[in-house]
């Protein structure tokens, strides 16, 4: 492929992820204090919701992941991903106790459809050379897009309230999908899928699964860092400032992270990775001070930047070319499956032994997790 079409297919996808991630993140602030506060859920609650929601990502990505392989099909899973997204949001408006948020949590979080047939056009269309880099800028862009959702949230949230900034939320992502619709062409793979088995799979993969599974299984969602942060004595604006630092610090630092897994080696970034979240987490334990806790969130941020970008480019380097989307989507599939307990456990762990403990879990599972990582081989 010309270097000109892969460029507008991989801006294309970056300015819909911007604007997604725009929309989303107009709501991924105030979510946990929407849930708690507004719709009176406790912890483990937003736990079980949050974790069920992450569940449905692993289950979506995986089947259309295996039906984009099967049907040699990428594009219409994409746009029709965004749409879910949009739909999801007006449901949120309409929600008046935390049961409804259930059905619209799953179609929300089905919209993630999009994301292995998406990646796998991006792994198509790259190159070793620029691989790394260009998984690095579609998360530089979510993450972008996540920033000035998140500064709309804070700028408009007093006067829309939660109910009027779900609805405003929507609209971004009905852009994402007229974009795909009218700048993405499909491109059918050669007829080769007979299904993927784990036979398919070598056993340096399979490791690496155990151990991304292993790792998800502690890593809890953000929900707990905004609700532990207003609890120390955070007002609710703040926690959505605390909320745009992360997401600013990750969307600095995608692209650079990306860029290093091009020159190092990809197991490398991950290991600083795992080695940032552990350090979040002996900080949640012991840090007991404003300034602390907003060092903290940017740890996070830089764990978020190194983590996403360079997983999806191992994860695509590592499997069979003629299973890719299916690859990928199977790779979500495991650890996003490893999501609910994990946000379960957390919020369980959480409710009856102390907000500490769920930290120590994570810390356990993080330092097996980059031990095992030791032994991966990449290609």
């Amino acid at each position: 492929m010309e270097q000109k079409e892969s460029q507008k297919i991989v801006g294309t996808f970056s300015i819909a992820s911007f604007l997604n991630d725009l929309g989303s993140d107009m709501i991924y602030p105030i979510w946990p204090l929407f849930v708690t506060s507004i719709l009176g859920a406790n912890v483990a609650v937003l736990g079980f919701i949050d974790g069920l929601g992450e569940a449905t990502v692993s289950l979506s990505q995986a089947g259309s992941g295996y039906l984009s392989d099967r049907l040699r099909k990428r594009k219409v899973f994409i746009w029709t991903g965004y749409l879910l997204g949009a739909i999801s949001r007006i449901g949120y408006a309409l929600s008046v106790i935390w049961q409804h948020l259930i059905p619209f949590r799953i179609l929300d979080r089905s919209g993630k459809i999009r994301g292995s047939p998406r990646d796998a056009i991006v792994a198509d269309v790259s190159t070793k050379e620029n691989r790394g880099r260009n998984f690095g800028l579609l998360r530089a862009m979510d993450n972008l897009g996540a920033v000035f959702g998140i500064l709309t949230c804070f700028l408009s949230f007093g006067y829309l309230g939660y109910k009027k900034l779900f609805f405003l939320a929507s609209i971004p992502s009905l852009i994402s999908a007229v974009l795909v619709l009218a700048f993405i062409k499909e491109r059918k793979t050669k007829r080769i899928y007979k299904g993927l088995s784990l036979k398919d799979l070598n056993p340096n993969f399979r490791l690496f699964l155990l151990l991304s599974a292993l790792f998800a299984l502690g890593s809890f969602s953000y929900s707990f860092l905004l609700v532990y942060a207003k609890e120390f004595g955070f007002e609710e604006t703040l926690t959505i400032l605390l909320y745009l630092e992360f997401t600013a610090v990750a969307s600095l630092m995608s692209l650079p992270f990306g860029k290093l897994a091009d020159k190092l080696k990809r197991k490398t970034v991950l290991i600083l990775s795992y080695f940032l979240f552990g350090l979040m987490c002996f900080g949640f334990i012991f840090v007991k001070s404003y300034l602390g806790i907003i060092a903290l969130f940017a740890v996070y941020g830089l764990h978020k930047a190194a983590i996403d970008p360079v997983q999806r480019t191992l994860v695509s380097e590592l499997s069979p070319l003629k299973y890719r989307a299916s690859t990928l989507g199977a790779f979500q599939m495991v650890t996003g499956l490893c999501a609910l307990p994990a946000s379960l456990l957390a919020g369980l762990l959480w409710v009856n032994f102390g907000k500490s403990v769920p930290f120590y879990f994570s810390l356990s599972l993080t330092a097996l997790a980059t031990i095992l990582m030791l032994f991966i081989e990449e290609p």
